[in-house]
C-alpha cells in the first residue's frame, strides 16, 4: 500500500481550492476512497491528520493577519481624522494643541500652526511628507485596501474552517469504518472457529 508521508499526494475529486488553500474531500464511501487513493486505513488516517495540521497552521497565520488588519484599520481612521482636523483648522489663524505619542506610554504636547503638509509613517522606518490632500487620498486608499483585505481574509477563514470540519468528519468516518471492519472480521473469525 502507498504511504502518506508526503503532502504532495493527490486525492481524486478534491474540491476547489481558495487562494492556495486546498479543498477537503468529503468521503461518502470509505472503501471506495481507500481503493482510489491506494491507502490502507493507517496511511489514510496519517494523511488526513497531516492535512488537518496543515489547515491548523494556515488558520493560525490567517488569524494573525486578521488581528493585524483589525488593529491597522482604526489607526488609519485615526490618521484620517487628524488630517481632517488639520485641514479644518487651516486658515483660521488658530493653533492646534495636540498630545502625540513619542514612544510607548510617553507623550508630548505640540502646538501646530498653519501647515500645508503632514508626515506619514509608511513603515520600515520610512516617513514621507505629503500635502493634506495627498495624505487624505493616500489614507483613504489604504483604508479601502485594508477593509477589502479583511473581507477576503474573513472569507478565507470561513473556507478554511469548512475544510477543517470536512477533514475531521472524514477522519471519523475512516476510523469508524475501520472499527466496523475489524468487528466483522472478528465475528467471522469467531464463528468459523466455533464451526470447527
Amino acid at each position: 500500500m502507498a504511504a502518506a508521508s508526503s503532502s504532495s499526494t493527490e486525492l481524486p475529486k478534491t474540491t476547489t481550492e481558495r487562494r492556495g488553500i486546498p479543498g477537503a474531500q468529503f468521503v461518502e464511501d470509505v472503501e471506495t476512497y481507500l481503493t482510489q487513493t491506494g491507502f490502507d486505513v493507517n496511511s489514510a488516517l496519517a494523511f488526513l491528520q497531516e492535512r488537518l495540521q496543515q489547515y491548523k497552521l494556515v488558520e493560525m497565520k490567517l488569524l494573525a493577519q486578521q488581528r493585524d488588519l483589525q488593529a491597522k484599520i482604526p489607526d488609519i481612521e485615526k490618521c484620517l481624522d487628524v488630517v481632517a482636523t488639520l485641514e479644518a483648522k487651516k486658515g483660521t489663524g488658530e493653533a492646534l494643541i495636540a498630545d502625540f505619542e513619542v514612544s510607548e506610554g510617553i507623550y508630548s504636547r505640540a502646538r501646530i500652526e498653519d501647515n500645508d503638509s503632514v508626515c506619514l509613517w509608511l513603515g520600515a522606518n520610512v516617513m514621507l511628507e505629503y500635502s493634506c490632500e495627498e495624505a487624505t487620498s493616500l489614507l483613504k486608499k489604504n483604508l479601502e485596501n485594508a477593509k477589502a483585505s479583511l473581507e477576503v481574509l474573513i472569507a478565507d477563514l470561513q473556507f478554511l474552517r469548512d475544510q477543517v470540519t470536512v477533514t475531521q468528519v472524514t477522519i471519523a468516518r475512516v476510523y469508524n469504518w475501520d472499527v466496523h471492519q475489524r468487528r466483522i472480521r472478528q465475528i467471522a473469525a469467531s464463528s468459523t472457529s466455533k464451526d470447527s
